[in-house]
């Protein structure tokens, strides 16, 4: 081959390996700064999914409630059920919304709803440290534990365990996964057999999945490597427990990694199949956090419903009927914090509620972490 002709292929090759590079990152720098302003856009699936709870009191005697929360139907419908029966004056309206959806509907509507409640807590804490949130002050909100609430406008009213769930078919044919080491060395061994058959959140499209990720980096040395492995294994990414769930019932994932305790408790009861994993080594635990906004257009009420919901009742409610875990401390007993506490020790993680949470929401910080988590993710994959 000539020199010209030499010089000419190594230029294209330099060219298609610049052009290959260039298109492989660029559906990742639009994740950076489009992947939340899309995934507030998108319309929840069960955004129009509501409960209503009418009262057949008249005039003065009537009041009105609106509920946001980030909590499906089945899980909170036993604890509105409740509070309905002991407050029939209260026409109670309770819409159902994914995380980011009910923040977004927040900011563009701040007097229309009385009480938000969301497990995205980074979300729900800036809000309150933006003075966003009134203050609760009664017997129970002064009482409630420290590390449960941030001053009196914010309060943990849930305690629920990040969970791992695995077919019983890996089981039998790689062993018990029990840790998230465990996890790392399935999926490294075995990443040809799982290949496709394992589902995650997508931190790019996920507030709770991006706040887990971020969390795990902090406590575990390892988890980059568990994010290659994920990706060696071309796990499924996707923005929620349920869809992580509907897979694994229909057989479509084997393993299930960083699912809502609290959801895969009540879909899986009826499918023994599918083992429901608490990790030895560190199990984060997220919490639901309620408060009452500046604007609510109901505020004796919403404080009405907020005290009911940290109070002994409320939380016994929570703990009886529902898998969302009760954090009231004289609460003993299956589906409490204290429960739970005994029987994993220190491997429970809670998450943080304090100022820490705001630093998930830097924006540089935010690109930095997404950036590193897809360059992992894709870093053992065949191409």
């Amino acid at each position: 081959m000539s020199p010209c002709r030499h010089s000419l292929t190594l230029s294209l090759r330099r060219a298609g390996r610049r052009l290959l590079a260039w298109l492989l990152a660029f559906p990742l720098a639009l994740s950076f700064t489009f992947s939340l302003t899309l995934s507030l856009a998108i319309p929840a699936v069960h955004a129009a999914e509501s409960l209503r709870y009418p009262t057949t009191f008249d005039g003065d005697a009537a009041a009105a409630l609106v509920i946001h929360g980030a909590l499906d139907l089945p899980q909170v419908r036993p604890l509105l059920d409740a509070f309905h029966r002991d407050h029939p004056d209260v026409a109670l309206h309770y819409r159902n919304l994914t995380t980011l959806a009910l923040h977004e509907r927040f900011l563009k509507a701040p007097a229309e709803a009385d009480v938000l409640i969301s497990s995205a807590m980074p979300w729900q804490y800036r809000l309150a440290n933006d003075g966003q949130a009134q203050p609760l002050d009664t017997p129970a909100a002064r009482r409630w534990p420290a590390w449960a609430r941030w001053r009196s406008e914010l309060f943990a009213v849930t305690f629920e365990p990040i969970v791992m769930v695995v077919n019983e078919a890996i089981i039998e044919r790689f062993g018990e996964v029990r840790s998230h080491a465990d996890l790392l060395a399935l999926l490294e061994r075995q990443s040809e057999s799982l290949r496709g058959r394992v589902v995650t959140y997508d931190p790019a499209i996920s507030g709770a999945g991006y706040t887990y990720a971020i969390e795990e980096s902090r406590l575990s040395p390892r988890y980059w490597e568990l994010v290659a492995a994920l990706g060696e294994a071309e796990a499924a990414l996707v923005g929620t427990t349920g869809e992580m769930l509907e897979g694994l019932i229909e057989g479509r994932y084997l393993v299930g990694y960083n699912l809502l305790g609290s959801y895969a408790r009540e879909r899986l009861a009826n499918h023994p199949r599918l083992k429901i994993v608490v990790p030895e080594d560190y199990a984060l635990v997220t919490q639901r956090l309620a408060l009452v906004p500046r604007l609510a257009p109901h505020p004796e009420t919403a404080r009405r419903f907020l005290d009911y919901l940290i109070g002994e009742r409320g939380q016994e409610v929570l703990a009886r009927e529902t898998p969302l875990g009760a954090i009231h401390p004289s609460l003993e007993g299956p589906g409490t914090a204290a429960s739970l506490r005994r029987q994993r020790g220190d491997a429970l993680r809670p998450i943080t509620l304090g100022p820490g949470l705001l630093a998930t929401l830097d924006d540089l910080k935010r690109e930095a972490l997404l950036t590193r988590w897809r360059r992992e993710f894709m870093r053992r994959r065949r191409h």
